[in-house]
């Protein structure tokens, strides 16, 4: 867990020893991080209130019905919306935003931002900062 992160009381972690944050993750109450493989949460991450990200499925062709667990990647300055979903195997790219009660099933581009069921890109996010941008390239952040 890098420094400065804040994991409110009400969200959950359902491995935390599969849970590695760079700095300033924020997970806010009644956020949900199902993560039965390894979740990478780059700096200054989010997820809101309420939100799911969801690191596994079943096989439901297999009569065994096993689980299939995926690594995933939440990148840098992303924001995974109130109530939003991000579907197993999904990584959210670096500044993405999820809208309020969006699905991801695909992989989130960069600096998109994405809304609906499921979600699509609506449009670009602004960088209005780029100083506070590329820190997240800073040493405090877990390799890729």
């Amino acid at each position: 867990m890098g420094p400065n992160c804040h994991f409110y009381p009400g969200s959950k972690v359902w491995a935390p020893w599969n849970l590695i944050c760079a700095d300033q993750v924020t997970a806010g109450d009644r956020a949900e991080i199902y993560n039965p493989a390894p979740m990478l949460f780059r700096s200054h991450a989010i997820v809101s209130q309420g939100a799911y990200v969801c690191g596994a499925t079943h096989d439901f062709d297999d009569p065994a019905f096993p689980l299939l667990a995926f690594s995933m990647v939440v990148g840098a300055y992303a924001w995974i919306c109130a109530r939003a979903s991000v579907g197993p195997g999904v990584n959210v790219g670096e500044g993405a935003v999820l809208g309020l009660g969006s699905v991801a099933t695909r992989d989130l581009e960069p600096w998109g931002v994405y809304a609906g069921v499921p979600a699509v890109k609506v449009k670009e996010r602004k960088r209005t900062n780029s100083s506070v941008m590329t820190s997240a390239a800073s040493p405090s952040q877990p390799p890729s």
